[in-house]
């Protein structure tokens, strides 16, 4: 569910052209990607102020590492990444779908039967998550799809 980009966003990063938004934080901007292939991927821009901070660039590196350790059916799979980049990035398999924030906004509570199966998939993810080590920063409702 992506938005359309804006005047300034980048046409592309890396390999994969850019065709819309699908959310930022205060680490930088999600944008929904194609690769040369089109294959769809989620690309995560870190925002100009922070990519010439030589010990935040460290930590995305980090991260990056930390994410591609990850495995499991309900996790995005790192698929790209360049953190030496200006700006750096990183791209992860695109899993199409609203936010659970948006589900419920636009259709009221879920069953609860669909709550059992979304809380199931969400600490199996968690546990793929933790048992990497990664570097927790930025965790939102937003998020879980």
């Amino acid at each position: 569910m992506a938005s359309p980009l804006l005047d300034g966003d980048p046409a592309a990063i890396g390999p994969y052209r850019l065709h819309g938004r699908l959310g930022g934080g205060g680490m930088g901007q999600v944008y929904l990607g194609l690769s040369p292939g089109g294959r769809p991927v989620a690309v995560k821009v870190v925002r100009a102020a922070l990519a010439g901070d030589a010990e935040f660039r460290i930590r995305f590196a980090q991260e990056v590492r930390a994410a591609r350790r990850v495995g499991g059916f309900y996790t995005a799979q790192v698929v790209d990444a360049d953190t030496e980049a200006g700006p750096p990035w990183m791209a992860t398999a695109y899993i199409p779908g609203p936010s659970l924030h948006r589900a419920v906004g636009d259709h009221g509570p879920l069953p609860l039967e669909s709550v059992a199966v979304l809380g199931a998939g969400l600490a199996e993810g968690l546990g793929a998550v933790h048992a990497a080590r990664p570097i927790h920063r930025e965790a939102y409702l937003e998020q879980a799809r």
